[in-house]
């Protein structure tokens, strides 16, 4: 079961990018939105695609914004932007495309759809798992061979359509593993979890501090998200679907989207999304997460003043969040709940 209708693919970084790639060489009518450099080599020589096997010159038309693309044939939206970069694109979206346009959202972090659903009737959620980078104009590596990655789908927030069917179809044809999943926004929410670690990455020096940095960022996460009453799926349920699915890397110096926008001297991270989510969910409850607030504000600092990667001693975080002691329950909390104290990685 395929899909008749066009794509848009709004944002075609390392994700979008490779789905973009990934769709059109499986015969699908693809148009590209970027921007820059990015947009100019497109036109100039078609979208490079890395593989492990090989490099292929992807032809198709690319547009500079939702102006330019050609609503008439009801194009289905795959919106694949920095969630930093949401609001411009759903603006940009809004101003340009039917409101019943279906937009599938293909973007790390929980508020993504929500901002979606203020515009447009048929959202979607997709959860990421695409081994991808992007640091060169017109250029974007699939890591994972043969599988290009996981991309789980469902109607937002909740249930499954046609639509749903048809576009996870379109996407196994196109080299990657889909499911369809009446509870998409609980495992939107696992992946935000592993996602925790993406600004520690890309700040902080590799070894045993940073490791257990980003295990205490998910540790907290999931003691502040039990709290909250939200559901997600299990550490175990995650490791069951990725298996062995995701194969090798092409280059294993790219590292996490965050790292990648650092490195590309962007002064602006996906933090505030990422770790700013539990944060944010702390704080509606009456909770801390120290953890995740130190990272959120020390990755976005250092992207704005532009450190070069990896640079920071994880150690010296430690030593200011001070020592954890204890476990808090998972599941059931007493009112009112305590701080989260667990270092007990996430296991993801």
């Amino acid at each position: 079961m395929t899909t008749p209708r066009p794509l848009v693919v709004y944002g075609v970084g390392a994700v979008g990018g490779v789905i973009a790639a990934r769709t059109r060489l499986a015969g699908f009518d693809v148009t590209a939105v970027a921007r820059g450099e990015h947009l100019a080599a497109i036109r100039a020589r078609g979208l490079t695609l890395v593989t492990q096997t090989g490099t292929d010159a992807v032809a198709l038309p690319a547009a500079a914004s939702a102006a330019e693309v050609d609503w008439s044939t009801k194009p289905i939206v795959i919106l694949a932007v920095k969630s930093h970069q949401s609001a411009s694109a759903l603006d940009d979206l809004s101003a340009h495309a039917p409101a019943e346009t279906p937009v599938f959202i293909a973007q790390n972090g929980v508020a993504n759809e929500a901002a979606a659903l203020r515009r447009f009737a048929n959202v979607y959620g997709v959860t990421v798992m695409l081994p991808a980078a992007h640091l060169d104009a017109g250029v974007v590596i699939q890591q994972s061979h043969p599988v290009a990655g996981i991309l789980d789908l469902g109607r937002y927030p909740t249930g499954h359509d046609e639509l749903t069917e048809q576009i996870s179809a379109a996407l196994r044809e196109s080299c990657f593993h889909s499911q369809v999943r009446d509870d998409i926004v609980a495992w939107k929410y696992r992946k935000l979890i592993a996602n925790l670690g993406n600004g520690v990455i890309a700040a902080y020096r590799p070894g045993p501090d940073t490791d257990e940095l980003i295990a205490r960022a998910r540790t907290e996460a999931e003691y502040v998200l039990t709290a909250a009453g939200i559901a997600f799926a299990t550490a175990e349920q995650d490791a069951l679907r990725r298996g062995d699915l995701l194969q090798g890397r092409v280059n294993d110096d790219y590292l996490s989207s965050t790292w990648q926008s650092v490195a590309r001297g962007h002064t602006e991270v996906e933090t505030d999304w990422f770790n700013g989510e539990i944060v944010f969910q702390a704080r509606l409850h009456g909770l801390h997460a120290p953890v995740n607030e130190l990272i959120q504000r020390v990755t976005a600092e250092h992207a704005r003043v532009r450190r070069p990667v990896r640079s920071l001693d994880a150690g010296a975080a430690l030593r200011k969040l001070g020592p954890a002691a204890g476990t808090p329950t998972h599941g059931v909390v007493e009112s009112p709940p305590g701080p989260p104290r667990s270092t007990r990685p996430a296991g993801v």
